[in-house]
Formats: C-alpha cells, sequence, structure tokens
C-alpha cells in the first residue's frame, strides 16, 4: 500500500524545503500510524511529491502543529510527465510500411520518368512482318480481283481485249475497295481493345 501511494497516479508537485521539512518532522511524529510515517519518510528523499500522498499526511497530522496547506504548497511547481507512447499494432505496423512502399515506387518512378526507357507503342502493322504480310495480301486480293473482273468480262463480250481489260481493272478497283475496308474494320477493332487495355490499367492503378 505504501508503494501504491508513494507512485500514484494524479498532480505531482516539486520539493520545496517547507515540504521537505513537514514530510521529515511527519515521519518522526508518533501521532500518526507507523505506514504514513514510513510514507512520508520515503517522500521527503525524493525530487518530487504526488499530491494526494502529501495531503494525506497533512490531514493525519495535528492540527496545532501542521503549517497551513496553502503556506506549505507555497512556491512548489506542478511536475508534468509525458504520457507514454501508445504500442501500434503488429496489422498497422504491416499497412504502415506496405504504404510507405508504395509511396516510395511512386516517387522512384517519377524520379525516372524522364530517363527510363519507354515502352513501345503497340500499333497495327507495327513490326515488318505485319507490314509485308499486309502488302502481300493486297497485291493477292488486286490480283484476283483483276483476273475475275478480266475472265468474266472475256466471256460476257466475246473475247474482246478491250472490255476484257477494262473488267480486270474494274475488279482491281472492287479489290482494292474491299481490302481498304476490311483495313478499316482491323483498325477500329485494335482501337477499342487499346481503349479497354487503358481502362483497366487505370482502374488497377487507382
Amino acid at each position: 500500500m505504501i508503494n501504491d501511494q508513494a507512485h500514484p497516479s494524479g498532480l505531482v508537485i516539486a520539493h520545496t524545503e517547507a515540504i521537505r521539512t513537514f514530510l521529515t518532522s511527519a515521519s518522526i511524529d508518533s501521532r500518526i500510524s507507523e505506514e504514513l510515517r514510513q510514507l512520508a519518510s520515503n517522500l521527503a528523499s525524493q525530487d518530487n511529491v504526488p499530491y494526494k500522498p502529501l495531503r494525506a499526511i497533512w490531514f493525519a497530522t495535528e492540527s496545532s502543529t501542521r503549517p497551513d496547506l496553502l503556506r506549505l504548497l507555497y512556491g512548489s511547481e506542478f511536475v508534468f510527465t509525458s504520457p507514454k507512447p501508445r504500442e501500434k499494432s503488429e496489422e498497422l505496423k504491416a499497412r504502415l510500411k506496405n504504404l510507405a512502399d508504395v509511396a516510395e515506387r511512386k516517387a522512384y518512378q517519377e524520379l525516372v520518368k524522364d530517363i527510363a526507357p519507354k515502352k513501345p507503342i503497340d500499333e497495327p502493322f507495327s513490326s515488318y512482318k505485319d507490314q509485308l504480310g499486309f502488302g502481300l495480301h493486297v497485291v493477292l486480293i488486286m490480283f484476283t480481283g483483276y483476273l475475275v473482273g478480266y475472265t468474266l468480262f472475256r466471256a460476257l463480250f466475246r473475247h474482246d481485249p478491250i472490255m476484257s481489260a477494262a473488267g480486270g481493272i474494274l475488279g482491281l478497283v472492287f479489290g482494292m475497295l474491299v481490302e481498304t475496308l476490311l483495313f478499316i474494320i482491323r483498325a477500329s477493332s485494335y482501337d477499342n481493345r487499346s481503349s479497354s487495355s487503358s481502362r483497366s490499367k487505370l482502374k488497377k492503378n487507382q
């Protein structure tokens, strides 16, 4: 019980000569309990005094011999102690570490974005293989259209070379139109896929 009173929570005041003298005299005062005498002796040797035990000792002493309480406390100062910092949970520590890692990676990417090699832009026919394949496909369509037109007009106009050539040219033009239409469809499909991919990456980053 003495230790609990010697180190209670609450108001703490600094020692003064008047307080030390009072506690020293109280420690040898036979009119108060031995427990309070021991407490007074312990408090007299400390640098600071808890107010509650000091008041308890003051009330226990004879009113005729004890000093006035205001006079006893005159010149003393409050002693404030910093509260013990709260311990962070392991889950909170892990979350803070993850957030710090994410912030560090973003800061690094922002720092090197101007010097880091950029990813090649994925475009249709961006490689030589795609371009060569597309060119051969166009030539094949045009040649096929010319042959179909030439053969058809030759059968219709009884082997007239001029009309046969005109039919071949018409077939070639028709083949070019078909190839142009297919190219537009492929380009539109690629744009849609690129837009969907960009939106997906944006959602992931958010």
